[in-house]
């Protein structure tokens, strides 16, 4: 993995709009002369407790606690660790990442991975070139048409052809620098068993580029165009870069369209993917023909928190989605269903129904749970009492983890409708089982929030000690000084305030610029000092206020001590709190009438 130098992280910082980063998720206005809020994307709410700080690029929730900066953020929602999070917002605001020195055998690895993807990309732009001005691709060209996806949907997905001969992409490659060791790494070429010589793995077919998050192209979906060609589809296989079961098909597309829905479709084939973006459904995903993995499960929580299963509603299709709901169940993913013809793609779909009706269809997808009541249903034998015995029971199992709703209730008049019994009993299903069998969540989480966290809550000792620290940020001159007139030690009391405390006194004026990046804590307490500092009306007299808070409970938790002790200077100390005390109150009367002033 790639170390990038101090510069870049700092030069990725200055460039990013942390309003333009967060809107994805949270609908941000206007809080203060330097901050913005909104609905928190980490948790449930009705009422805005998320604010950033666009100017020292951090966020705090005071409803949840989530805090940090842009690297945070980006590695909180997109599920990525330090240096892909870097790599990610690099992309996105154009900036390119100096790497640190490295030995020789990392830098030689990072240079060969790069050569790969950069033959890759070269290679994806061949096959889409050669779709559209050679003769050889006509049927190709054809059978896409036929599909209903225009060349401007084919171009946007890169989708190409390979031709038939057996060494075209070998020789222009060669041309172009690139060995055939390369070749064969990237999942270009094969090897002839018998003669060890080199041809490419990919003829006569179109071509479905298979790229990451990043949009890097990192290997090749191929659809054979005649029948005798085996197999009909043919991938990349696994290699230095590609990896069979990682990716989404088109991830790298639908991923503002999946977080700004809250939801993402998952379909099967590349043209069923191709065709429902092309209907406006643009938070689409496909899974490549394979079963899901739990890293695809991972994928697709990192996108958004429901996904809308649109595969086929065969029996194939039907067992693939329980097959699904197992993977995803310890992703926090909401599954629903959506309702498809039996016999019919969603490629099909768009061609026969149209664009509205389809996005009509997947607008109208019904919990995981109602499928899954349907589904035992129909394969259940209701016709005698043991079959409707192992119904019940399996039922059972589905129903216990549903919450109460209307849908529920929908769901017990069903069930007791077709095993002939009193919803009375029905409801007993309800109740949780006596062996669980774990089932994927049906409790409907709002569209862009991610997983929920608990809520966070300060005594109001730790309030004042965070909102001195925030106003010394706020007020950095007066600030300078207020710290230095505290005692650590005896004015903070947790670690972390105390830390931070220590950290403000030498970086006041630009404190996240200079916290190291594995320290999550002093990231997280920063950014929350900073939204705090830039939300309140902050003047010299209410950082008076808050210092001589601080000294007051100093003073009371000496006067604690004291007295447990058996000490005798009670009465010193009492006196001392009194003088504090007379100075916190005209302390407060300025402050009061500095902001009435204001």
């Amino acid at each position: 993995m790639a170390r990038y130098t101090a510069d870049s992280k700092e030069r990725v910082r200055d460039a990013v709009d942390m309003v333009a980063l967060v809107s994805v998720r949270s609908e941000l206005r206007r809080a203060g002369p330097s901050s913005y809020q909104g609905l928190c994307p980490f948790h449930e709410e009705r009422s805005p407790s998320f604010g950033i700080d666009p100017a020292k690029k951090v966020y705090y929730c005071f409803g949840c606690g989530a805090s940090g900066d842009v690297f945070t953020y980006a590695m909180e929602t997109e599920g990525l660790d330090f240096v892909a999070a870097m790599e990610w917002l690099a992309d996105r605001f154009s900036i390119t990442l100096e790497v640190e020195a490295e030995d020789e055998g990392a830098a030689e690895r990072r240079k060969g991975r790069e050569r790969l993807l950069e033959l890759l990309d070269r290679t994806a732009t061949f096959y889409s070139r050669f779709l559209w001005d050679s003769s050889e691709a006509a049927d190709a060209r054809t059978y896409l048409a036929g599909r209903g996806l225009t060349q401007e949907t084919l171009q946007t997905f890169r989708v190409g052809y390979a031709p038939s001969a057996w060494d075209t992409v070998l020789l222009a490659s060669r041309r172009n620098g690139f060995s055939e060791l390369e070749l064969v790494a990237a999942g270009l070429a094969s090897r002839n068993k018998e003669r060890g010589s080199a041809y490419d793995r990919f003829r006569g077919r179109i071509m479905f580029p298979l790229a990451d998050l990043r949009g890097r192209t990192l290997g090749f979906g191929a659809r054979a165009m005649r029948d005798s060609q085996q197999p009909k589809y043919l991938n990349s296989s696994d290699g230095e870069v590609y990896h069979k079961g990682r990716q989404l098909f088109a991830a790298d597309l639908a991923r503002a369209a999946s977080a700004k829905a809250g939801r993402t479709v998952l379909v099967e084939g590349y043209t069923d993917v191709l065709a429902l973006h092309q209907a406006g459904l643009h938070n689409t995903v496909g899974l490549m023909g394979t079963a899901l993995t739990s890293e695809q499960a991972g994928a697709l929580a990192r996108l958004a928190p429901i996904v809308d299963l649109a595969l086929d509603a065969d029996a194939a299709g039907k067992d693939a989605m329980l097959r699904a709901a197992r993977v995803a169940a310890g992703q926090r993913l909401e599954l629903r269903v959506v309702a498809m013809p039996a016999g019919t793609d969603p490629a099909e779909l768009v061609a026969s129904e149209g664009a509205e009706a389809v996005r009509a269809r997947v607008e109208a997808a019904v919990p995981f749970a109602s499928f899954q009541v349907q589904r035992i249903l129909e394969t259940a034998n209701l016709s005698n009492g043991e079959g409707r015995d192992i119904a019940y029971n399996d039922l059972r199992n589905v129903l216990s983890g549903v919450p109460p709703s209307p849908s529920r209730d929908d769901l017990v008049r069903l069930v007791a409708g077709r095993l002939t019994l009193s919803e009375q009993l029905v409801s007993l299903l309800v109740a949780p089982p006596t062996d669980p069998r774990p089932t994927p969540t049906s409790d409907s989480q709002t569209a862009n929030k991610l997983p929920p966290r608990a809520a966070v809550v300060l005594d109001r000792r730790q309030q004042t000690e965070r909102n001195f620290l925030a106003l010394c940020i706020a007020l950095p001159e007066a600030g300078r000084d207020a710290l230095r007139s505290v005692d650590l030690d005896q004015h903070f009391t947790s670690e972390l305030t105390r830390r931070g405390a220590a950290h403000l006194r030498e970086h006041l004026t630009d404190p996240a610029d200079h916290v190291a990046p594995d320290d999550t804590e002093m990231t997280g307490l920063i950014a929350e000092l900073s939204v705090r500092g830039s939300r309140e009306l902050a003047s010299p007299d209410t950082l008076a206020v808050e210092l001589l808070q601080l000294e007051m409970a100093r003073i009371e938790r000496e006067i604690a001590s004291a007295r447990s002790s058996g000490r005798l200077d009670i009465a010193t100390l009492a006196a001392e709190l009194n003088t504090v005390k007379a100075e916190f109150g005209d302390a407060v009367e300025r402050a009061t009438s500095t902001r009435a002033g204001q």
